[in-house]
């Protein structure tokens, strides 16, 4: 890859590893709509990575909370809000780790078409629509509950599927369940971690066991710095921006990329 299509790409997946927007769809389709090659395996790898870096930065003090808090619940058997939560995420993430390990080849051999993304952008945008006008808005990350989590935890398998976006169906399934707009995105941003070290995780050992790939140390080290920054900033601003601007610009910007897709591919 140029060093254009390095930059691109890692300020692409930093910015929507935590939008409601799919990353793994635009991964795939920006260098399609740029002729641009594969970037392959090791990079998204790379990118991934540096969202991984800036949201461990960004709730840095949450982690070191969840932490005691779980060990607090197994050594101590002394449970609180943070143990609560640091089980729920856990529980929440072990569906999207079995299916993916299951499905995972299938997925990418059959699914990352622009026809299925463009289904799935528009699908899973109206579905974000839906939750974010009927949910309760009333309840914060403390009143989660364990059907919560489960919930939840099953709807973040659809993101294995290509444009369905991780954060936008953890975020919805929030909402439908009556968080409010920032505890369901704490929450969905939270449950990324172990989701995106699992996922990394596997595509490490198929890197490892396949011989014939090369990797372009800087072009990833490039990737990896600016996909963490433009993440960190991305978190930062949702958060800040969700509850004066809500969740329609992103529903919006989903349809009308779904609609673009059917256009230049179908």
């Amino acid at each position: 890859m140029d060093i254009i299509q390095v930059i691109v790409l890692a300020i692409v997946q930093g910015l929507t590893e935590f939008l409601p927007i799919s990353s793994s769809a635009h991964l795939i389709l920006v260098p399609k709509l740029a002729n641009w090659p594969d970037q392959g395996l090791a990079f998204d790898v790379a990118v991934h990575l540096g969202s991984l870096i800036a949201v461990v930065a960004y709730f840095r003090k949450d982690i070191i909370q969840l932490w005691f808090g779980w060990w607090q619940s197994l050594t101590l058997r002394q449970h609180s809000m943070y143990s609560r939560l640091a089980w729920g995420i856990i529980v929440a993430t072990i569906p999207v780790s079995i299916v993916g390990l299951v499905f995972n080849d299938a997925i990418s051999t059959y699914l990352r078409s622009p026809l299925v993304i463009a289904i799935t952008t528009i699908g899973f945008g109206l579905l974000l629509w839906y939750g974010d006008r009927v949910g309760s808005n009333t309840r914060e990350e403390s009143e989660i509950t364990w059907r919560d989590i489960i919930i939840i935890g099953l709807a973040q398998t659809l993101a294995l599927i290509p444009g369905t976006s991780r954060s936008g169906i953890t975020l919805t399934a929030g909402l439908l369940l009556g968080l409010t707009r920032e505890a369901a995105a704490r929450f969905a941003f939270l449950l990324s971690i172990p989701t995106i070290v699992a996922a990394g995780s596997l595509q490490t050992v198929k890197l490892i066991r396949d011989d014939s790939v090369s990797a372009d140390w800087g072009g990833m080290l490039i990737g990896t710095v600016l996909s963490a920054i433009a993440a960190y900033f991305c978190i930062h601003y949702f958060l800040k921006l969700i509850n004066s601007i809500g969740l329609m610009p992103f529903v919006v910007y989903r349809l009308a990329l779904g609609v673009a897709l059917f256009f230049l591919f179908i």
